[in-house]
């Protein structure tokens, strides 16, 4: 199922472009998802935040423990959230980011945990600063090449069933775009 609207692409800045036209064959020839993850992954979250001109943080491979008697545990590859702040994470928390090595599939479970822990972690924030937490939280499973999105409204999780390949890189710009401004 899609739940992503028909979007214009986003054309990369000349940093990005030319970053990823020297980094994608080296990525992708060593094949490891650390290599993808800095090489291509990174490079695109970061044109993400600079396109909404840093109004949106940026963390890699962070603890996220948020419940660990429900099993919400562990380190995200990548999580964005809707605070400039770039020391701690705050809420909310909007954007969740696996990063694999191949296939797709292996990522989607640790994802939706990963989305889930966002849910409880905005909420829970919400309530200690007494105002509403967001709606959506969204997430993606990307191998750098292949970038696979989901979304996790109330506890209904939407898997897009299409696979969005990079290159090019302005569509995925345009998702997650969307995304933060949603």
């Amino acid at each position: 199922m899609r739940f992503l609207p028909e979007l214009e692409a986003i054309a990369p800045s000349d940093t990005l472009r030319n970053f990823l036209e020297y980094s994608l064959p080296v990525a992708t020839a060593t094949g490891s998802e650390k290599a993808r993850s800095e090489l291509i992954i990174s490079p695109v979250l970061l044109e993400v935040r600079q396109i909404l001109n840093q109004t949106i943080s940026f963390f890699s491979g962070e603890d996220f423990t948020v419940d660990e008697t429900l099993g919400l545990n562990g380190t995200c590859d990548f999580l964005l959230s809707k605070s400039t702040e770039l020391i701690e994470i705050e809420a909310p928390v909007f954007i969740l980011v696996e990063a694999k090595k191949a296939d797709l599939k292996v990522g989607l479970g640790q994802c939706a945990a990963e989305m889930v822990a966002a849910q409880k972690f905005n909420q829970m924030k919400a309530q200690t600063a007494e105002r509403s937490s967001i709606a959506t939280i969204y997430g993606c499973v990307s191998n750098g090449t292949q970038w696979r999105f989901m979304q996790l409204q109330d506890k209904l999780l939407t898997i897009d069933l299409y696979d969005y390949p990079l290159p090019p890189v302005g569509q995925i710009l345009a998702f997650l775009s969307w995304m933060a401004q949603n």
